[in-house]
């Protein structure tokens, strides 16, 4: 059997699968919460007014708008020359087809009262907060955005982390509200209540997302070609 240690440092190629799957699970799971934000009807949040705008304005689903969002993201990320782990392409893919998934089988109709849409929207938020810590003990890379987020922050070097942050996520919030996403009071819900939550579903596990040493993804296809060696 695999240790805890050996699990967690991805140094096998059963590790690593395991691994793989705990974040498609998790990230799975992720797309519900993201689901449930967007079901709320109070406005979505940046990023999804964004894949909202795109997916009314060209007339395609919601995630396959956020796959290619996503994608597009990771590229940059990439000609960043920012480490890649193998997660990063599992997360650009999984959680906008789950959301596809759960709008497919209707599973929470719209929220048709204020009150309603706040409750709604806290709990889609909590659930990606732990889902988060999940995906993330997996080690094997943090997702698209916020790694784009820190090579931004690494590059602006006199700006705040937060400040980028606030400047990124209201690009995507203006260029998806001038395409057409739904903007509201869910929107700003989104962006000053995700860090705190996701703050405290941390502390509630005692997990500290700082102490993660994320796999690069040539470390992880070494494993695999030194395993096919052997």
């Amino acid at each position: 059997m695999l240790n805890n240690n050996r699990l967690k440092e991805n140094r096998t190629v059963s590790a690593i699968a395991l691994n793989m799957l705990l974040a498609a699970v998790s990230l799975f799971v992720n797309g519900f919460g993201v689901y449930l934000t967007i079901q709320a009807n109070i406005g979505a949040g940046p990023w999804d007014v964004l894949n909202l705008g795109l997916s009314k304005t060209l007339g395609i689903l919601y995630g396959t708008a956020s796959v290619a969002v996503s994608y597009a993201i990771l590229g940059i990320d990439i000609a960043l020359k920012e480490p890649i782990g193998i997660a990063m392409f599992i997360d650009a893919f999984v959680v906008g087809k789950s959301v596809d998934f759960f709008y497919r089988i209707n599973v929470v109709p719209k929220c048709d009262s204020l009150l309603k849409g706040v409750v709604v929207m806290l709990i889609g938020l909590v659930i990606m907060a732990y889902t988060q810590y999940t995906y993330m003990s997996a080690s094997l890379g943090c997702g698209p955005r916020d790694t784009l987020l820190v090579a931004l922050a690494k590059r602006a070097k006199k700006i705040p982390i937060g400040a980028v942050s606030i400047a990124l996520l209201s690009l995507a919030t203006l260029i998806g509200w001038l395409l057409g996403g739904p903007v509201g009071i869910g929107t700003l819900i989104c962006a000053f209540a995700t860090g705190p939550i996701m703050q405290m579903a941390f502390t509630s596990v005692k997990f500290d997302a700082t102490r993660i040493h994320h796999q690069h993804l040539a470390d992880s296809v070494k494993v695999f070609v030194s395993r096919k060696a052997a």
